[in-house]
């Protein structure tokens, strides 16, 4: 009998659930009556212990980076904010490590982070959850990113997006190493599609705030036409024939937020439209949204984004060039 292929989780602290769980439950479950022998899934600590997800619960780890290094499939989970921006110096060297011999390295959502501050995604082909996207791109100038699919497959690298996407990842790496039909017999007992292709969009815009039926409709269908004038709130509560102090608790009670804080956030999201289809300049789509001026979309797009107009149009525009 051969030998199992070792798998290896690189845990780090704070580590999200699902995305965690996800290798745990492709790898780490006995299917040796699909494939004797299946793979041998080893949970190796990245940092110092004692290592928790983020819900709290405990994690043990009975292995470390000398045997992460050793694996033939290693694999960097989501990973909070902290670790994101300083990675473990050990666990980049891990990863060199195991690279270097040849290993398969995979990364779930976040993850990409630590795929990238060890120069591994430099001139490849990536994805991250889409949320991550833009900063992550701008963070990694390097790293050809692809905000809009489900996971990425560029030969000893693969990446995937946030949540359900490391699902797809695990499955497809199960359907390289022993064909579709055990893939889809894995999926079959997880209960999910047996194959959701790499290149499927993940990227989604945030859902609109507010009740698509509530009496506020037609007045914020009326303001999403004319965004590019400069609306009050006065004059918001004239076309909803309210006062101004009932309009703004009615409309704080249905989305949760005020209607200035609406308006921009409905004028980022045009200014985001026209960044990633058109090649006008910052100027006149600062004019189109209803900023007024440049000054006034780059304040308020930051805010929102946490990037600039500029890093916004060059990552999205990249990610659709041929």
């Amino acid at each position: 009998m051969s030998a199992p292929h070792v798998v290896a989780v690189a845990v780090t602290d704070a580590i999200p659930v699902f995305e965690f769980a996800v290798p745990c439950e492709v790898f780490g479950i006995d299917r040796s009556d699909l494939v004797d022998p299946w793979y041998d899934l080893r949970l190796c600590a990245a940092e110092p212990g004692p290592l928790r997800t983020t819900l709290g619960m405990r994690i043990d780890t009975p292995y470390g980076l000398d045997e992460l290094a050793e694996a033939d499939t290693v694999v960097v989970a989501a990973c909070n904010r902290q670790v994101q921006l300083h990675p473990p110096v050990p666990l980049l060297d891990a990863l060199h490590h195991a690279r270097a011999r040849g290993a398969r390295i995979v990364s779930i959502c976040s993850g990409a982070y630590m795929l990238a501050y060890a120069g591994m995604l430099d001139g490849r082909r990536a994805t991250t959850h889409w949320m991550n996207a833009v900063d992550f791109a701008h963070r990694f100038p390097r790293v050809r990113v692809d905000p809009d699919v489900l996971y990425t497959d560029d030969g000893d690298l693969f990446t995937s997006a946030g949540t359900g996407a490391a699902i797809d990842l695990c499955l497809h790496l199960v359907r390289l190493d022993h064909g579709t039909a055990v893939a889809n017999e894995v999926a079959r007992r997880m209960v999910v599609p047996p194959h959701r292709d790499g290149g499927q969009a993940q990227y989604a815009r945030p859902v609109t705030r507010g009740e698509p039926h509530s009496d506020l409709a037609p007045l914020l269908n009326w303001a999403r036409e004319h965004l590019d004038r400069p609306l009050t709130v006065a004059e918001l509560a004239r076309q909803a024939h309210l006062s101004p102090r009932t309009f703004a608790r009615r409309f704080r009670d249905t989305l949760g937020t005020s209607p200035l804080q609406w308006l921009v956030e409905q004028r980022v999201r045009v200014a985001q439209e026209l960044l990633e289809t058109t090649d006008e300049p910052v100027e006149r789509i600062a004019r189109e949204a209803g900023f007024g001026n440049p000054v006034s979309l780059r304040r308020h797009f930051r805010r929102v984004t946490s990037v600039s107009p500029q890093t916004y149009r060059h990552v999205f525009r990249r990610a659709g060039a041929p």
